[in-house]
């Protein structure tokens, strides 16, 4: 290996030839500013435009200012990271930046988590000495994502998330010069795009040009309202995040302290999402076990390998990408929306209230959810199941603004009888999740054996895609994993091509699952931070007495009472779907 030997800030610093200048800093501890630079850890990808020229630092015997994530580090080098230049010049590229940014910062849905506004406070900006023409662009409000690129600074990041790591290759840089912007083709709104609202992008955004829809004020609306019952259910991935918007240590969980905010805010009832996860496994599960009977029975048109359908973003991916597969990836609906489905008849019957007078909140890690609680297809003569869907960060923000101590709350239970779930229902939150927890309960249902150990290892990890064969007693059973669309994408083309010899596919939309839901607290392509949330959601498993999903005994009641049986016809019309040639819709919106 050819080593490099440099200073930087009087450090004497060793690194690998071809290390950047970025870099060769940070492994000694000095902090270069970057606004564009970006690097996913463990994922392999990197935004680096160069474009800010917030990094730039000063390279003894060079003229100008070099370019901290561009600029190669060589032998002798003598670096600078803080010189009266450096700093002069990263304050005057971060005034012209201002010059063309909107002064909306208190209003801002980034406020205080803005990378724009630290670093202008750590540059100490206290004025903007340039004036003149500010662009400005329309916004872009779909079901679940803002684009106001009024405050766009044009570094790229979600350009290169959504092309590269995701492939949905719905954002670009278009037009040049003053009139540049990152926009969909033909600068077509989102909701018209191929954007699976997997919400990547706002994830990575240092800005507030791209958000979520924030559904907050329409829940709050209907908790003041005496005319409606407002239940809440609430995701796995949800109680291993939250904490952080309150300082926590992430992988803290707040299972018990999220349920007593959520009573304090008024929510009538508060349930988890999980009973609804179980519920999923029921009919997942015995949809895998059908088609691979009648597979093992020699039927040729069976539909495998079978693909989980409970990640919204993977859902529009697939509908708009693999429009020809429609009849591959599972009927069953979504934990969020099997919830609605099951409230709003059972439960309000139980209640004794109409499907009109019950609204349905779910707290979610995810802005897609915000998009499928809003497909038609989800509604009984316009009633939606689930009404409205607030992200983690959103829940934090109500929380917050209602002067609610987090950290003092005591810890209060779900409610029943949608409250009790299973250890495989909490692991739904992250990437190898779902197909576990099918497996601990098809493994049973299959064998008519039980099964001693339930923890699978070999389905979990972080490696972007994973196959693992799971032997139930003799019938081997391969299964596949993605997390990521790009990585599913590659799976896809597998099973399109006929070279796939999984039985089964989960593939989750974000990083690490749920866990890394694009409406979770900012982890700043740091995976260290999602492998403890991730490491959190085990050991809620772990200590949960029961650990799968067939023996919870709210499942087991809810199909003798009212269900029927798993893949049933009532179960049928309330828990499954169909899906759409979204391409189809695309083409005709771009005509």
């Amino acid at each position: 290996m050819d080593i490099v030997k440099l200073n930087i800030d009087n450090k004497p610093v060793v690194v690998e030839k071809g290390t950047t200048i970025l870099e060769a800093a940070k492994s000694v501890g000095v902090n270069v500013p970057t606004l564009c630079h970006m690097k996913l850890h463990d994922v392999g990808y990197e935004n680096n435009p160069g474009g800010c020229r917030i990094c730039v630092v000063e390279v003894e015997g060079r003229r100008n200012l070099a370019p901290a994530c561009k600029t190669e580090c060589t032998e002798g080098m003598d670096i600078n990271t803080h010189s009266l230049r450096v700093i002069n010049a990263r304050r005057t590229v971060m005034e012209l930046i201002l010059s063309d940014h909107p002064a909306e910062c208190l209003t801002c849905v980034k406020n205080g988590k803005c990378d724009l506004q630290t670093m202008a406070q750590d540059l100490g900006i206290r004025e903007i000495p340039f004036e003149g023409e500010q662009s400005h662009y329309k916004e872009d409000k779909s079901p679940s994502i803002i684009r106001d690129m009024d405050k766009c600074i044009m570094c790229r990041r979600c350009e290169m998330v959504c092309n590269e790591v995701q492939t949905v290759g719905c954002l670009s840089a278009i037009n040049r010069g003053f009139e540049s912007v990152v926009a969909p083709a033909f600068e077509m709104d989102l909701e018209k795009s191929t954007c699976t609202y997997c919400g990547q992008c706002v994830a990575v955004c240092p800005t507030g040009a791209l958000s979520e829809v924030d559904n907050t004020r329409k829940v709050i609306a209907s908790l003041v309202d005496p005319s409606k019952t407002v239940i809440v259910q609430t995701a796995p991935a949800v109680r291993a995040a939250l904490g952080e918007e309150f300082d926590m240590e992430p992988g803290t969980l707040v299972t018990g302290k999220m349920t007593s905010a959520l009573k304090k805010l008024g929510f009538d009832k508060v349930f988890d999402t999980d009973f609804a996860a179980d519920l999923t496994i029921m009919e997942e599960g015995t949809e895998l076990l059908g088609r691979l009977q009648k597979h093992l029975a020699g039927d040729k048109d069976v539909k495998l390998p079978i693909l989980t359908s409970c990640c919204p973003g993977w859902v529009n991916f697939f509908e708009s990408n693999f429009p020809d597969m429609l009849d591959v990836p599972s009927t069953a609906k979504s934990p969020q929306q099997m919830f609605g489905a099951v409230a709003k008849t059972y439960l309000a019957d139980q209640m004794g209230i109409k499907r009109e007078d019950m609204i349905v909140v779910s707290v979610m890690p995810c802005v897609a959810k915000k998009y499928e609680s809003g497909r038609p297809e989800f509604a009984v003569d316009g009633n939606p199941d689930v009404d409205f869907s607030i992200t983690t960060r959103e829940l934090a923000q109500m929380i917050k603004g209602a002067n609610i101590n987090f950290d003092d709350l005591t810890d209060e239970e779900f409610d029943n009888p949608m409250g009790e779930s299973t250890g495989a229902a909490v692991i739904f939150a992250n990437t190898g999740g779902v197909i576990e927890a099918a497996v601990r309960t098809a493994y049973e249902v299959q064998t008519k054996k039980k099964l001693e150990k339930v923890d699978f290892e070999e389905l979990r990890g972080f490696e972007g895609i994973r196959s693992a064969t799971v032997d139930f007693d003799g019938l081997p059973i391969k299964i596949g994993i993605a997390h990521g669309l790009g990585n599913a994408r590659k799976l896809l083309e597998d099973v399109q091509a006929g070279k796939s010899e999984f039985h089964a596919i989960e593939i989750m939309a974000c990083p690490g699952g749920c866990i890394g839901g694009a409406g979770q607290p900012y982890h700043h392509g740091d995976t260290t931070i999602l492998k403890k949330r991730a490491e959190a959601i085990y050991r809620e498993d772990e200590g949960k007495e029961i650990r799968k999903s067939h023996e919870n005994p709210f499942i087991v009641k809810l199909y003798e009472e009212f269900l029927g049986e798993p893949c049933g016809e009532l179960s049928h019309k309330l828990l499954h779907t169909h899906y759409f040639d979204k391409k189809k819709k695309v083409e005709i919106n771009n005509d």
